[in-house]
């Protein structure tokens, strides 16, 4: 061996361990999110009636956070936020804003994010990745520029619309920006059935022949296969446990005679159901079996020690439809529920996998957002992000603990329901409801100590008022104008 080249390898070795990701090839990188999954409705969060051993086994191999959270309450802003790493005073999408209608023929979606917005994959994609989701979208249609090809996914299977995923057995799907038809026939989900006259075939009516989430994993996993000699990502947002109550039979049987069933005739909305409480814990037991396909996959290719396997959900658990969040305990006795700024309809599951880096087992109880993907992915493949309102969680993935950048607090922001805010600083939690009818000077903080009441029963706002006005100056630094008038919460300019 000459020298020059001797001395190549020796600074080579030196640089790999200085830099020991990028010294490899980049890591693999899976998102799977939930869809109305609450806090503590998987067994490594404390769930006693439904089984989710698959999760079990990627929380015992990995890193789970005890206080994680979504960055809205509900789906499509939540979604946004993820993708784009804005909290709700930047982001460009901040409500559910439904366009079309519930048929076919109605399909319009919600807003669509615009062009040139900067999100998770493109970034990826501009830095060696190959990209894919097969899920739920809801951040624009195929003919929009809010479609999944426009946003930086080099394919996609999805459901675009939201509303089509109130249906499981929906009549298609979207791949690619062309129509994806399933053996499905039509179903309006949200027409009930009378008590009186119910028959049993009236409610096998809301079943079809092809379960879409089956479609959808079978897509990625072919994915992976096709893609596994080079980096990628793969975002999986999974309709489950999201109503209608709709699984496989072999699921549902699962759970047979568990419980004391209390017919559900759909008189909350979606679709009816013999067997409630079987069916959602099907339904999340179900999503749980998905995520052990994806790991198993990664392990039959070789590829699971260089692939981060992350899961979480969009926000808490939702309150109709046939669901018993209290029966369940879903929310691990969190106040509040989906639409709710509170710590049950924000606080979610986050389990982390990476076995070439991440330590088996290990717990973190670092306040964290979903906002927070986007600066965490960049750090993990080595780009500085700029522009984004989260910071990165790798050093606290390495359990670097004394390399993890701290925060001053976590901003929600969300214009539905009345208009709600809410500020995590450390301990403390200050919130505001009613903004859209009090006005938001007018809207009294409600304050809690987190650590202390994380069921926020006890508002400390008169006892700790010197507080409140550095909660006002977080809202005035943090808040930008909405680009509609119906998300300017803070100080509309508009004639009401």
């Amino acid at each position: 061996m000459n020298k020059l080249l001797f001395l190549s390898l020796i600074f080579l070795f030196i640089n790999s361990l200085n830099h020991p990701i990028q010294a490899q090839q980049k890591p693999n990188i899976i998102y799977i999110y939930a869809d109305d999954l609450g806090y503590g409705e998987i067994e490594p969060y404390g769930q006693k009636k439904i089984k989710t051993p698959h999760l079990t086994k990627l929380a015992n191999n990995g890193m789970l956070f005890t206080q994680h959270y979504a960055s809205a309450p509900v789906c499509a802003p939540a979604r946004a936020m993820l993708l784009t790493g804005k909290h709700g005073g930047n982001s460009y999408i901040r409500g559910n804003y439904e366009l079309g209608g519930f048929a076919d023929s109605l399909e319009g979606g919600q807003m669509p994010l615009p062009e040139g917005i900067l999100t998770l994959p493109k970034l990826l994609k501009q830095n060696g990745y190959r990209t894919a989701m097969a899920g739920k979208w809801g951040l624009g249609m195929h003919n929009t520029t809010g479609s999944p090809a426009k946003q930086g996914f080099d394919y996609y299977l999805a459901i675009l619309d939201q509303k089509q995923a109130h249906n499981f057995y929906p009549t298609h799907l979207w791949e690619n920006d062309q129509y994806f038809p399933l053996d499905n026939p039509y179903v309006y989900v949200h027409k009930g059935l009378d008590p009186q006259t119910a028959t049993n075939e009236d409610f096998d009516a809301y079943t079809g022949n092809e379960y879409a989430t089956d479609i959808m994993t079978e897509k990625a996993l072919q994915f992976i296969t096709e893609t596994k000699e080079q980096p990628f990502f793969l975002y999986l947002p999974y309709t489950q446990p999201h109503v209608s109550l709709q699984a496989p039979k072999e699921y549902i049987d699962m759970y047979e005679g568990q419980f004391d069933e209390k017919i559900y005739y759909g008189e909350q909305g979606y679709a009816p159901s013999l067997k409630p409480y079987a069916t959602y814990a099907a339904m999340i037991t179900y999503l749980d079996a998905q995520v052990g396909k994806v790991v198993s996959q990664l392990q039959e290719l070789g590829i699971a020690d260089n692939t981060i396997v992350m899961f979480s959900s969009d926000n808490g658990t939702t309150f109709n439809g046939g669901v018993d969040p209290v029966f369940f305990n879903s929310v691990a006795g969190l106040r509040g529920l989906k639409t709710d700024i509170y710590e049950g309809g924000t606080r979610v599951p986050f389990i982390v996998s990476w076995p070439a880096k991440i330590a088996k087992g290990t717990v973190s109880n670092l306040p964290s957002i979903q906002y927070d993907m986007m600066a965490t992915i960049g750090d993990l493949i080595g780009v500085q992000v700029e522009n984004t309102d989260g910071i990165s969680l790798l050093p606290t993935f390495l359990s670097e603990a004394a390399q993890q950048q701290k925060r001053d607090y976590l901003y929600w922001e969300y214009p539905e329901k009345g208009g709600q805010i809410a500020i995590r600083k450390g301990d403390w939690k200050a919130v505001k409801v009613d903004v859209i009818k009090k006005g938001f000077k007018n809207a009294k903080w409600q304050l809690y100590n987190i650590a202390e009441d994380p069921t926020e029963k006890n508002d400390l706002a008169d006892e700790y008022s010197s507080m409140l006005a550095g909660f006002d100056a977080i809202v005035k630094k943090e808040h930008s104008p909405a680009h509609i008038k119906e998300w300017e919460i803070i100080e509309p300019k508009y004639a009401k």
